[in-house]
């Protein structure tokens, strides 16, 4: 059955679609209320003339589809099945992080809370999400202090001899040691966390007193202390917290930039009625088609009051100021672009755009401002209220507006501007200062804190000779040349690049807890798993804990985080977190190289030349420095060789090598 008699057996009710090429793979994924009507039409006269058309027309030789009961589940597994397979001929979100959450892992003997970006089905508690992300690293630094409940990655299923830094401070209960604390007591404040994270304050505080009371009466008057001083942090939050509800409702803003076939977006995330964080989005190619093939008439508004006009709608596919109105270099040239208006349609876009961010999510805000209608707006509006009445959550209306005026289209032209800033400095090169490079590898390796010194590690040989370390350190927004350091690898032989690592990074740190240093910000590999889990095992030899470490792979440039390996970390090309990470990963190996070198052409001076009779230190020395290498000495003759040394000890030389 070709592809022309499959589609007129596809049933009429709602459901997917998948359009598949030759290989077998997915190129597209679509939604439809009727999946003849929709698949057919792809046929119909005119359209596979279309450029746009005719490309996926002309790939696809078979369709799939899945039947589900109405629109609104099509529009859900739609947007699953376009995150799992990644269609070309989709629009698709290039920036796959999720924002910060508090993971509670209960599945642990003894559980810790932990700063992650991964929601997995793994029998932990996740709360959040927290913007900025730094609310997340100060939650949990909090419970650190309050609570004494640890992150460390210390394997906590059998005991240590000695307790780390963090419990001599007073960050933790310790449970690595045994008899520092009991299973009960832990537990108790594990119950404790889990209450303050899901908002229960109330009864956290409850639990609180009585414990205290129970402490006072038994005369255990530190506990009791301990207990007070927790119900005075937990209100002085809860005041907090009421403070900020009264302020407004929680909003997400979008605004875009396009121009030149490539898109910036920025999310502004307001929480309380404050602006809280801001997130950035960027395409350098879209797609040949969108996810609803829509064409600027089918924007037209259908209320003014969220609706952007038609003429606004079709000239922001071309205007890029993210308003739905063109920008002044471009209103010139709008009336009479013609082809042009079909090459980008804002409306399709942002409909693909909320579905990926949203739908799934533990947590969608009230209100969504976005600046241009799109044709499924008020069937995304019902899913993602119906999602968060099944999770649970407030009943409530989630709202997708479009505002015209006032306050709220101010926010909308705020956004606009700002992706326009975001598109010159993403895609017209110009150079972010330190401190914004250094925010966003911090928020790209989840670190605890803005990293100021990032010390980076490369082994070099061949073929297990002469095999040496680098160490070189970025400082501050440079490169620190007078913190550079060389190690030659002593207990390793043969090819073992994992022993040298573990060798090199146990001699580094242990030399910094010696001379009672500070550990650098970051600590940072050259190479994959193998290579971080042996600097990772040498940190724990030295019970060094809470160490950021981070290792990048060579021609993939993926980075891998110590803790989250299962998640690697894949940034743009266009990165400037990608350009630092990948030159001080190239420094490391230049200056690895050099050394390993320098090494060699030691070894070949002790070596081969010092084994001829006749020649010492001072003639190989000699030969050397004429010659050059000891390649350019063999491959000499004895004419050659006598304007450096005499005639006898030419000839030696000759004889040597010609055996």
């Amino acid at each position: 059955m070709d592809l022309q008699q499959k589609i007129r057996t596809l049933p009429t009710s709602a459901g997917v679609y998948l359009y598949k090429n030759a290989q077998g793979e997915v190129i597209y994924a679509g939604k439809a209320k009727n999946l003849r009507s929709r698949v057919s039409s792809y046929f119909h006269e005119g359209r596979v003339e279309d450029a746009k058309t005719g490309t996926l027309v002309r790939e696809a030789v078979d369709v799939d589809y899945i039947v589900v009961a109405n629109e609104k589940e099509a529009l859900a597994l739609e947007n699953n099945l376009i995150k799992q397979r990644k269609p070309r001929f989709n629009i698709l979100l290039r920036d796959d992080k999720t924002y910060p959450y508090v993971k509670l892992a209960l599945g642990e003997r003894f559980p810790r809370v932990y700063v992650t970006r991964r929601l997995r089905k793994d029998g932990s508690a996740y709360y959040g999400p927290y913007f900025p992300a730094n609310l997340a690293y100060r939650i949990v630094d909090l419970i650190h202090r309050h609570f004494l409940i640890p992150s460390c990655k210390v394997d906590l299923n059998r005991f240590h001899p000695r307790p780390c830094l963090q419990y001599y401070i007073k960050r933790c209960l310790g449970p690595c040691v045994d008899g520092l604390t009991t299973s009960e007591t832990y537990h108790e404040a594990v119950r404790d966390v889990k209450l303050f994270l899901e908002g229960r304050q109330t009864d956290l505080v409850r639990s609180l007193r009585e414990r205290m009371e129970e402490a006072a009466g038994a005369q255990e008057y530190e506990r009791a202390a301990k207990c007070r001083d927790l119900i005075s942090t937990v209100e002085q939050l809860q005041e907090k917290q009421r403070i900020a509800t009264v302020e407004g409702d929680d909003a997400d803003v979008f605004g875009y930039h396009y121009e030149n076939g490539m898109l910036a977006v920025n999310l502004f995330h307001m929480r309380g009625g404050r602006v809280m964080d801001r997130r950035e989005f960027f395409w350098e190619e879209l797609p040949e088609l969108g996810s609803q093939w829509l064409k600027p008439e089918a924007l037209a508004p259908t209320n003014s009051t969220t609706s952007v006009s038609l003429q606004n709608t079709s000239r922001a596919s071309l205007g890029m100021d993210g308003r739905g109105r063109p920008s002044q270099r471009e209103q010139s040239t709008s009336d009479d672009a013609g082809p042009l208006l079909d090459s980008f349609h804002p409306g399709e876009f942002i409909s693909a755009l909320l579905k990926q961010l949203y739908i799934g999510q533990p947590y969608v805000p009230r209100n969504i401002y976005v600046p241009v209608d799109f044709e499924d707006r008020e069937m995304l509006e019902e899913l993602l209220s119906e999602q968060i009445a099944s999770d649970g959550g407030r009943v409530t209306r989630v709202h997708i507006l479009v505002p015209q005026r006032g306050e709220k289209r101010s926010l909308l032209d705020l956004a606009g501007n700002n992706a326009k800033q975001s598109y010159d400095q993403r895609f017209r090169v110009m150079k972010p200062n330190t401190r914004a490079i250094q925010e966003a590898l911090q928020e790209a390796l989840v670190l605890p804190e803005l990293p100021k010194r990032i010390e980076c590690f490369d082994i070099s040989h061949i073929q297990g000779a002469e095999t040496v370390a680098s160490m070189v350190v970025w400082e501050d927004g440079q490169m620190k040349k007078s913190d550079y350091r060389k190690f030659i690898i002593r207990s390793v032989e043969g090819v073992d690049d994992f022993a040298s690592m573990r060798e090199v990074i146990t001699r580094r740190y242990k030399r910094v807890q010696e001379e009672k240093k500070s550990m650098p910000s970051l600590m940072l590999v050259d190479g994959g798993l193998g290579q971080l889990h042996a600097a990772a095992e040498a940190l724990e030899s030295l019970e060094i804990i809470n160490q950021p470490l981070a290792a990048i792979a060579k021609r993939e440039e993926i980075i891998y985080v110590c803790g989250q390996e299962e998640d690697p970390v894949v940034l743009d090309h266009h990165s400037p977190v990608l350009h630092l990470v990948q030159l001080i990963r190239d420094e490391a190996h230049r200056f690895a190289v050099t050394f390993h070198r320098k090494r060699r052409q030691m070894r070949d001076r002790s070596t081969e030349l010092l084994q001829i009779p006749g020649v010492g230190e001072h003639t190989t020395r000699r030969l050397l420095e004429h010659f050059g290498s000891v390649q350019a000495v063999k491959q000499a003759d004895v004419a050659a060789l006598s304007a450096v040394v005499t005639r006898p000890q030419a000839e030696a030389i000759l004889n040597h090598f010609r055996k």
